[in-house]
């Protein structure tokens, strides 16, 4: 698709969301990202993969008809994430306020904060982490984030004003972010990564649901350089159209050894957090690229 249509696309089907009733807007989309999962070999057999780890249990056997369940659950849930994020932007901020709930975890916001050394949120693939932010700027606390930038320029232009618009702030991940992001931390801001997959393909070795990949370092390098506090969260869609959020106690980045050595163990600590906040709901893990070998 050319890049005039496939912006143009985006902004219709953007703006439609956006504007259909509450009624209407996620069956749509629920069933739109049905659809796609059943005519997109690639994207179901990538998520079968992903899910298939993340369900898996030691000693026992998953069930194939189990398995086929959460994925095409996942799909569904891929599509509410689309439709929710399209929302997001028309939605008076109370209303965002009063269906968001953070049910653990909010006080290592608040300490780290006054901590004034800034915060990293390390993130996953799951649920709706704009909803998280949009909350977080509800409480006076902000986000910075960093997204990979879209094709063709204006494509991504629209995203980063639509991610702005609901008060998170948005960097395309460049040679640039770094510095910002650092920036951000020493006025004690909160940075959010999303970390559960390489985009970059320069990560850090670790085990991650029982199997070698390698997953972002930038989470662990930040905090260990900055002294900011590390925390790893998930923001669920649900019960309803209510968003619930939980948030890990801050993950340990004292200084032990070299620092390559120090960014390779707080990262695999971060892999472990991140396995937890997914099993808590997998089919609303939304990674459909290939993540394991």
């Amino acid at each position: 698709m050319a890049g005039k249509g496939r912006v143009a696309l985006f902004k219709t089907v953007g703006g439609a969301m956006e504007l259909l009733p509450e009624s209407l807007d996620l069956a749509l989309a629920r069933r739109l990202a049905g659809l796609y999962g059943r005519r997109s070999a690639s994207a179901r057999g990538h998520l079968r993969t992903n899910l298939a780890h993340a369900l898996a249990a030691p000693d026992s056997a998953l069930d194939p008809a189990l398995l086929d369940h959460f994925v095409t659950r996942g799909f569904a849930s891929y599509g509410q994430y689309w439709a929710e994020g399209a929302k997001l932007p028309g939605l008076a901020p109370r209303k965002v306020f009063r269906r968001f709930k953070i049910g653990e975890g909010l006080e290592y916001l608040y300490e780290a904060r006054d901590r004034g050394q800034g915060t990293i949120i390390a993130l996953p693939h799951v649920g709706s982490w704009e909803w998280g932010g949009s909350f977080l700027n509800s409480l006076g606390l902000g986000m910075t984030a960093v997204a990979e930038e879209l094709e063709p320029p204006e494509l991504f232009a629209w995203f980063k004003a639509k991610r702005e618009s609901i008060g998170i702030r948005i960097e395309p991940l460049d040679e640039h972010a770094g510095t910002v992001l650092l920036t951000t931390l020493k006025q004690g801001g909160v940075v959010g990564l999303l970390c559960d997959r390489d985009l970059q393909g320069n990560g850090i070795e670790v085990q991650f649901f029982g199997e070698s990949v390698t997953m972002a370092a930038g989470p662990a390098t930040m905090a260990l350089r900055t002294g900011a506090t590390l925390v790893a969260a998930a923001c669920y869609s649900g019960p309803g159209r209510d968003h619930f959020a939980v948030i890990t106690p801050p993950i340990d980045t004292t200084r032990t050894a070299r620092l390559r050595e120090d960014v390779t163990r707080v990262t695999q600590a971060v892999a472990h957090e991140l396995e937890g906040l997914i099993q808590r709901a997998p089919e609303q893990w939304h990674v459909l690229q290939p993540r394991f070998n």
